[in-house]
């Protein structure tokens, strides 16, 4: 993630944690299935940009192989202290404002990171700097604009109070500066900047736990943001809580959208 002023999704929180073990439930099937499809192996050097949490980091080590290395970034790496052992190297570090942390990378790779970068152009930039020729870079990013309800199916005064606590978050994230179309840009964005055989495909969740606790840890972790700005009172999002917690509501998420390419 990129450091800004009152950003909105800090590592530091309490609920951070829960988040990022949803992200892994929900997204990294899809996410080990293209680094594989990208020919991940023993000796390769990667760079996970924003890790955040250790499922990705985790699973490269074991790829990469004790000849290889993981370069494991992020402005906060308070959760990443327990993979931070060889062949791991865990490092401060804002993509968005500083220089990569090396060059000749095999695989550089951001899930959920880009959109909330100011300087996406720049970020993306120093990715596709840091890649060796013929390196590959994955990039992974949501597009609430594409789909931005939490509840597709609204169907009832739990799902109506759902997606307008919905619609308060992406405000949240708009008015920081996360660009909330990101991820169907990814593709032109990839081939813009030199990549070859640049191909996507996007993975949309409409209904499992995981939603359910993503969505719980993020109003929890977003709540005094919410009622400050006058966007929700406590009752909503109480009554909103309890209604996850009741199981009863079908909660998506917005697309992931998967982008690759490789470096000439």
């Amino acid at each position: 993630m990129t450091r800004t002023d009152g950003y909105l999704l800090d590592n530091g929180q309490t609920e951070a944690a829960e988040r990022f073990d949803a992200f892994a439930a929900l997204f990294d099937p899809t996410t080990f299935r293209h680094l594989e499809g990208l020919g991940i192996g023993p000796g390769w050097r990667c760079w996970e940009v924003g890790a955040g949490g250790t499922s990705v980091v985790s699973w490269l080590a074991k790829k990469v192989g004790p000849t290889g290395k993981v370069v494991a970034t992020d402005i906060d790496i308070s959760l990443l202290s327990a993979v931070a052992r060889p062949p791991v190297e865990v490092r401060v570090h804002d993509v968005g404002a500083e220089e990569s942390p090396g060059e000749g990378f095999d695989l550089v790779h951001a899930r959920l990171v880009l959109v909330h970068v100011p300087d996406r152009e720049g970020a993306l930039r120093s990715m596709v700097n840091a890649l060796r020729p013929g390196g590959r870079l994955l990039v992974e990013d949501g597009d609430p604009a594409l789909q931005p309800l939490i509840c597709p199916d609204e169907y009832g005064p739990e799902q109506q109070l759902a997606n307008r606590l919905r619609h308060g978050f992406r405000k949240l994230l708009a008015d920081r500066g996360a660009d909330l179309s990101y991820g169907r840009k990814l593709p032109r964005l990839l081939r813009e900047a030199g990549l070859r055989r640049v191909e996507a495909d996007a993975y949309f969740p409409v209904s499992s736990p995981a939603c359910a606790a993503l969505e719980s840890a993020t109003v929890r972790q977003i709540r005094g943001r919410l009622v400050t700005a006058g966007l929700a009172t406590d009752d909503d999002v109480d009554r909103h809580l309890a209604n996850v917690a009741s199981g009863s509501m079908d909660l998506a998420t917005a697309p992931m959208i998967s982008a690759w390419g490789r470096k000439g």
